[in-house]
């Protein structure tokens, strides 16, 4: 019995049926290029809607949150990314996790990509009022002077979540700073560790999928990419979830960056096995 591939049509009905669960009344790929490259605007939602959002392994929820990590840490793409802001709150997200995961492009894009995923997120949020949850504070601790007692204290909650994270892989990477750049050791504990992940707006998890989707995206952070592998099976991930996150971003970072990423896994789990 021969098993046929599904055919062109179907894809493209698929992809059409979870574009609108995503993008709502927003105009499609297909409205937006059709005069000048259809089949760009076919292929568009054939592939990323009907072959890939259709993947079992993470959520919708999910694939959104890591989509605006890696547009937003990718710095080139305002439309898509307040697109796929606004696709990540019609699938149920709160603006609460979309700002955290874009405060969070800012360990690994810099302030610049996460102050521009700030307001393409505040447009957004202005087109869509009855969006669930208002985009409330952050509640991490307060940061304290480098001279007072609270700084030895961020430094200390850095050390203690940079151990539940990355585990042995984050304690790598800062001793290796120790003979050149001892300082930026210690900013990525206080500053990274100790005030960015201490907010509960997303857990752990959920930030350490975000920090392998920007990673594979930008395409030049293999060993940090290799880190937050490690990181997001720390804290809960599967090894499934982890390659389909990477899958995903075929999409939207190019087939080389998935490639990439999927080699970057396999040592991971190569490793891990091992130990």
């Amino acid at each position: 019995m021969s098993h046929a591939h599904p055919t062109a049509p179907s894809r493209l009905s698929e992809g059409l049926d979870v574009l609108k669960v995503i993008g709502g009344s927003a105009p499609t790929p297909l409205e937006a290029v059709s005069d000048i490259a259809p089949d760009l605007a076919r292929y568009a939602v054939e592939f990323a809607y009907g072959d890939l959002y259709t993947r079992p392994g993470l959520t919708l929820p999910q694939r959104q949150l890591a989509t605006v990590a890696a547009l937003a840490a990718l710095g080139n793409a305002e439309p898509q990314l307040r697109f796929h802001i606004a696709g990540a709150l019609n699938v149920g997200c709160t603006r609460r996790e979309v700002v955290e995961v874009l405060m969070h492009t800012l360990v690994y894009a810099g302030f610049p990509a996460a102050l521009n995923g700030i307001t393409a997120a505040r447009a957004v949020f202005a087109e869509h009022p009855a969006a669930p949850g208002p985009p409330e504070a952050s509640d991490a601790p307060a940061a304290s002077g480098p001279a007072t007692a609270g700084a030895s204290e961020r430094f200390a909650r850095g050390l203690r979540a940079l151990s539940e994270v990355d585990g042995h892989s984050g304690q790598q990477v800062v001793d290796s700073l120790n003979d050149i750049a001892p300082e930026l050791g210690r900013y990525l504990i206080e500053f990274v560790f100790g005030d960015v992940y201490q907010s509960t707006g997303i857990d752990l998890k959920t930030r350490e999928m975000a920090s392998v989707a920007m990673c594979t995206a930008l395409g030049t952070a293999g060993p940090q990419l290799r880190v937050h592998i490690h990181g997001f099976l720390n804290t809960g991930g599967t090894r499934e979830e982890a390659v389909e996150v990477i899958t995903h971003l075929a999409a939207y970072a190019g087939f080389p960056a998935a490639l990439n990423g999927s080699t970057a896994a396999r040592e991971v789990f190569a490793a891990r096995d091992a130990a």
